[in-house]
């Protein structure tokens, strides 16, 4: 191991620290790693040790299951390498890797792959759940363009992982999340993008927002592939494209992004920003990368956080209305409902062909709440709750990555028909549920390691 760090070492309480500042867990060991040798000797000092696993890329699982009390956690994130081959366009990234690692070295060339919309995210959580982005209506998911990946198995064997080799495991790493080992190098397929795309938001007064979404889910059915869509409801942001009189007011909002032709997505996205009476239009021509990060803002490390995801079918007078009394119920000023449009290239491809699901067009819609250090959680974990719950009726079905504190119910509508093949792999690859924190799949055949995280819920 590169680094061990233990209570009281210098270095030790930073790099517990994950995203979501609400996370306050101490690890008996960290162990810092730069390659796959390291995370077997880390694994097997872990196992002499009979201390629990935990494996951190970016630490941006809400649930900060990337760190638990007295487990070792094994930190790829000094593992951040990119290196692109603009030729074959392809990049092959580390474990350890932000979105905006990637994105900065693909835009060297003018190449991108699907990857997020936060650009403090990790690769490889973001991947091993499914990948979702501003790319995928036009590209598909972030694992429709996974090719390959290096992968340690709990026994501390290196894998090479794609469709020739390994492609079972290869079907389950796309979607199935950290279930079978730490992949510790991504490869992916790139696409010609920027470095300049046309995008930006566009705001509504509230009252706007039944016309506004149901807008939306009209035009979505319709739009071009290259056409992003994504929606927000929240309190306005002081952007210099608002007015000040509208900085705080609850608003509606898309956030548009073009990626082909520049003049053709003027008239693309034409009828949604000439739609009623905007109070702020800030779609403009700009680099792809400050797209990419335009949410940082709204997700900043060191805030608490709590979310619920949904994927609705589409978004009907009900969704809209959970959405509007979401807002103005609201316990913070921070939170916000957040979503995409779900369809394109993502809803052509084959169900069966990853792990991950489900893909059917429809929109992905997620009520956040985010809020202070110090204010009592409860009250805000309440509030996300409440809007789940209006939502679920309509749901049908959720994206690994996404989930919170919704146990192993929630684990099976992420896999759903999945299952009983994931949990093959599982007895196959970590029979004993080593990597057990995580959206968890657990062992048909029960090994000495199983504990109580098995079953697919997540400890507080």
């Amino acid at each position: 191991m590169s680094i061990l760090l233990r209570s009281g070492d210098d270095g030790y309480d930073e790099a517990r620290k994950v995203w979501n500042g609400a996370i306050d867990r101490r690890p008996a060991a960290i162990a810092r790693v730069t390659s796959a040798a390291d995370v077997a000797q880390a694994l097997r000092f872990a196992r002499d040790q009979g201390l629990e696993v935990t494996v951190r890329g970016g630490g941006h699982s809400v649930a900060g299951l990337a760190v638990q009390d007295d487990a070792m956690m094994i930190d790829l994130s000094a593992m951040r390498h990119v290196h692109v081959d603009p030729q074959a366009k392809t990049a092959t990234v580390g474990g350890g890797a932000l979105l905006s690692d990637l994105d900065r070295a693909t835009q060297e060339y003018g190449l991108a792959t699907t990857g997020g919309v936060v650009s403090h995210t990790g690769v490889g959580g973001l991947t091993l759940g499914g990948g979702i982005g501003h790319l995928m209506r036009r590209f598909g998911l972030t694992v429709d363009n996974l090719l390959a990946a290096e992968l340690v198995t709990a026994n501390g064997d290196r894998l090479d992982v794609d469709a020739e080799r390994e492609p079972e495991l290869f079907w389950g790493l796309r979607g199935g999340g950290g279930n079978f080992g730490v992949v510790t190098k991504f490869t992916y397929r790139l696409h010609e993008v920027g470095p300049t795309v046309l995008g930006g938001p566009v705001f509504w007064p509230l009252t706007d927002a039944p016309k506004v979404l149901a807008a939306l889910v009209e035009y979505a059915q319709v739009a071009p592939d290259e056409l992003s869509l994504g929606f927000t409801v929240r309190y306005a942001p002081p952007a210099p494209f608002l007015a000040p009189e509208h900085h705080g007011k609850a608003v509606v909002g898309l956030l548009l992004v073009w990626t082909g032709d520049p003049a053709a997505g003027e008239a693309a996205m034409a009828p949604l920003r000439h739609f009623g009476t905007p109070v702020g239009d800030g779609v403009r021509p700009q680099p792809y990368t400050a797209i990419q990060s335009m949410l940082d803002a709204s997700s900043p490390h060191g805030a608490h956080y709590y979310w619920r995801a949904h994927r609705l079918p589409t978004l009907t007078i009900d969704d809209i209305d959970t959405f509007v009394a979401a807002i103005e119920s609201s316990t913070s000023p921070m939170s916000h409902v957040v979503g995409l449009a779900v369809g394109g290239a993502v809803s052509r491809v084959d169900a069966e062909a990853t792990a991950v699901g489900p893909r059917e067009p429809g929109f992905e819609a997620n009520v956040v709440a985010a809020w202070q250090p110090g204010e009592d959680p409860e009250p805000h974990r309440k509030w996300v709750r409440a809007q789940s719950e209006s939502l679920r009726p309509r749901v049908f079905g959720l994206w690994s990555h996404f989930l919170s504190d919704e146990g192993a119910d929630g684990v099976r509508l992420a896999y759903q028909g999945r299952m009983d093949r994931l949990t093959l792999l599982k007895d196959r690859y970590d029979p004993h549920n080593v990597f057990r924190f995580n959206a968890n799949i657990a062992p048909a055949r029960r090994g000495s390691g199983q504990s109580r995280a098995a079953n697919g819920r997540h400890p507080e």
